[in-house]
């Protein structure tokens, strides 16, 4: 660039609008998505660590589409190129790949290809890009405001991962314009701009969650007021609704907007919400939608989903219809409102459905004749004897008498479900009478009858289940245990289910169980892991080292209130939407301490799940043992020491049980639920087992320890004999009573 092109430039960026001036330029800078930006997600540090695969970010306008790509731009050693495919032709695809490979075959250099409205290429145009992308020439940064599963190819979606950004939240729209206000070389810190607050609120309202839309109504705002004489810019509510005068409604009636709105009012209807069927009326209404399409929608509503439950609901709508027809838009906004109402409130029946079972019988079933009964008999009674024997229901009682009328294959076959709301609760019973009495018929005249479901690509190396001599990273052996332990991780799990863009914090990762499992959970967010040992620590990182580096969890080898600490150095404002641990509750020291961390780690409405065993209503190893060959004093010693162990007030093992867990969450703020349980366990009891259990001073207090506080050495001698005795080699059922805890946090 040379010196008039640099003058170009620079004048360019200062008479650029005020929304591109302020675009961020770092991730620091970066406002809002914490669910795909925020700290500790795969996104940030896939970028930070410059290790990105092809991406696809989907979302509406103004909420950082293009800015997160300018940021890759600024922080990537790759070489980046961008293209809008509004302007962009195959011609310049070939460029950007020729580029790309001269960079690559010289210099070993990656670059980066963002296309921005990536679903305007047609076909041919990502045909020509599929390619290069799956040979790893180019790395994909894909934007759009559509649905990337209907408007890119599927080949480019399958090779992609795809990020969805949401409109900006109204705190996240309050600092854009504190930093619009507060910048003095690209925003209005140099001016002595004075902005109301009700005119702020009103800026961020009508923005409706668009950043783009709020800085341009800002800088309208701005530079539309004459300062005062004292120099101050005011801006009034009133001067801020000139600038922003209808709130930006996303709607594309080709578009995902159009789909998803009609989709959430229909089915307010169905669920007989009328408020909020109102509401995405509204919504269709004010966006422009045609309102003979909302119309089409309920006529077929009336049938599909009332039906007989409200014969007349057909009726209404239509003639609301044809009312619309009548007085047309704005008026027409009358009968609009009364047909979704109607709909709305009407008892709902969905039996017309019926017909698709009959419509599947004609599409499976061999086609059976007319009964001859049924057939025509104007032109050949004579002849073939075609309509004998049809009964003329208006010759009986009721008008109605019991013959068969479906073909010899189909009787007895069952389409039409009456509900029990409306008016089908009136013929519900008639109905089932008159199908008993046309069965009986049917017997009784010789006849049989008859059998009456954040995206990303498939990993092979995360998803696939461990086997025998196959990624043994996903599942740790478990021994005897492991079904339970298994079923332990997935009762955990349900019990809130986190979603793929999550962060979790194991808070006592030692096997791995939970920590493997959350890492398929959150595949775009982030797993960090609590180990209590070295040991732990050198095992999991021994299965992690076979992952792609960003799709290992953090391993810290810390007590917990270290594991605060070092989350803080290392991952500033990182809170976790998930805080799991199994057994992880008894190994705290200050359980007070443990709450207030585990609080103020927790995101604002994450959930802590904890399961943990209690150990003083846990399997007694004399419960084990046929103590018939020994004195009944002694049998009397032994329970009572296992007792006194169990009740220990002093060892944190044993001094607590569940309403223990319960009473510290709700003391601090937490709205919990709980839930016990009791695993059988089948435990081997080997050589290694027995010699801890009757361990000499060991570093985490044996069993033997525990017995000496309340047994002599002869008794503990003799329990230990027959303990080998008769143990030893043997499986056991081993008894575990768990607690299992949901604590939820305080929303923001």
């Amino acid at each position: 660039m040379d010196l008039f092109d640099h003058s170009r430039q620079a004048q360019l960026d200062r008479d650029a609008p005020l929304a591109a001036r302020l675009r961020p330029r770092s991730l620091d800078e970066f406002i809002g998505q914490d669910a795909v930006v925020g700290p500790g997600r795969l996104l940030r540090r896939a970028i930070q660590a410059d290790q990105l695969s092809s991406l696809i970010f989907f979302g509406p306008p103004g909420t950082g589409k293009t800015t997160l790509a300018q940021i890759i731009a600024n922080t990537t050693s790759a070489h980046f190129i961008a293209l809008n495919a509004v302007l962009a032709g195959v011609k310049d695809i070939r460029e950007a790949i020729a580029t790309a490979q001269e960079l690559r075959g010289q210099y070993g250099r990656r670059t980066i290809l963002f296309v921005d409205e990536v679903h305007r290429f047609n076909k041919a145009q990502q045909d020509a890009l599929l390619p290069w992308v799956e040979n790893g020439t180019v790395v994909l940064i894909g934007a759009t405001t559509e649905n990337p599963f209907f408007e890119v190819n599927k080949a480019l979606v399958s090779r992609s991962r795809i990020f969805q950004l949401k409109p900006l939240e109204p705190a996240d729209l309050y600092r854009v314009v504190a930093q619009a206000l507060g910048d003095r070389d690209r925003g209005y810190g140099d001016r002595p701009v004075a902005l109301e607050p009700t005119a702020l609120d009103h800026l961020v309202n009508v923005a409706n969650g668009d950043a783009r839309a709020l800085l341009n109504a800002l800088e309208l705002a701005v530079e539309t007021t004459s300062p005062a004489e004292n120099g101050q810019i005011h801006i009034t509510l009133a001067v801020a609704e000139e600038s922003i005068q209808q709130r930006a409604v996303l709607y594309d009636k080709e578009g995902d907007a159009h789909f998803d709105t009609i989709s959430a009012f229909i089915k307010s209807v169905r669920g007989s919400d009328p408020d909020a069927a109102l509401y995405w009326l509204a919504r269709m209404v004010y966006a422009g939608e045609d309102p003979r399409f909302i119309f089409r929608r309920l006529v077929i509503l009336a049938s599909e989903d009332i039906g007989l439950g409200d014969p007349h609901a057909v009726t209404v709508v239509t003639s609301c219809a044809a009312a619309f027809d009548r007085v047309g838009m704005p008026e027409g906004r009358y009968p609009l409102a009364q047909a979704t109402l109607y709909l709305a409130t009407a008892p709902k029946s969905n039996s017309t459905m019926g017909f698709f079972d009959a419509l599947a019988a004609v599409e499976q079933e061999r086609e059976g004749d007319v009964p001859n009964p049924l057939r025509d008999g104007n032109r050949d009674s004579k002849g073939f004897g075609h309509g004998q024997g049809y009964l003329y229901p208006h010759s009986y009682r009721e008008h109605w008498v019991a013959q068969q009328y479906l073909p010899r294959g189909l009787q007895g076959q069952v389409f039409y479900q009456p509900s029990g709301v409306g008016y089908e609760a009136q013929i519900q019973t008639q109905v089932a009478q008159r199908r008993e009495a046309q069965l009986a018929a049917m017997v009784d005249g010789g006849g049989a009858l008859p059998e009456a479901l954040t995206y990303s690509p498939d990993d092979p190396a995360r998803d696939r289940e461990a086997s025998p001599g196959e990624n043994r990273w996903l599942q740790r052996t478990l021994s005897q245990s492991g079904e339970q332990l298994g079923n332990l991780r997935d009762r955990l799990f349900d019990l809130a289910p986190p979603q793929r863009h999550h962060r979790i914090l194991d808070l006592n990762a030692r096997t791995g169980l939970l920590t493997w499992e959350a890492l398929r959970r959150v595949p775009e967010g982030s797993v960090y892991a609590r180990v209590h040992s070295s040991q732990d620590q050198v095992a999991l990182e021994e299965q992690a080292a076979q992952l792609p580096e960003l799709a290992r969890p953090v391993l810290v080898h810390a007590d917990f209130e270290a594991l605060a600490a070092y989350l803080v150095a290392h991952t500033p404002d990182i809170r976790f939407e998930r805080i799991m641990g199994r057994n992880a509750f008894g190994q705290v020291v200050n359980r007070d301490r443990f709450i207030e961390i585990v609080r103020q780690l927790l995101a604002p409405d994450g959930v802590v799940l904890l399961a943990e065993t209690i150990p003083r209503h846990s399997q007694r190893i004399s419960a084990l043992v046929d103590v018939t060959g020994l004195s009944k004093a002694l049998v009397k010693r032994w329970h009572q020491a296992e007792d006194a162990i169990a009740h220990s007030t002093t060892d944190s093992r044993f001094n607590w049980q569940a309403q223990t867990l319960e009473t510290l969450f709700c003391g601090a703020g937490f709205t919990t639920q709980m839930t016990e349980d009791v695993l059988q366990n089948s435990i081997y009891i080997s050589p290694a087992l027995l010699q801890r259990w009757f361990a000499v001073n060991s570093t985490q207090s044996s069993y033997r320890d525990q017995l000496a506080q309340h047994l002599s050495e002869k008794d503990i001698a003799t329990i230990q004999r027959e303990c080998q005795r008769q143990l030893q080699g043997q499986t056991v059922s081993w008894r575990s009573p768990m607690v299992y805890l949901t604590a939820h946090g305080s929303p923001a």
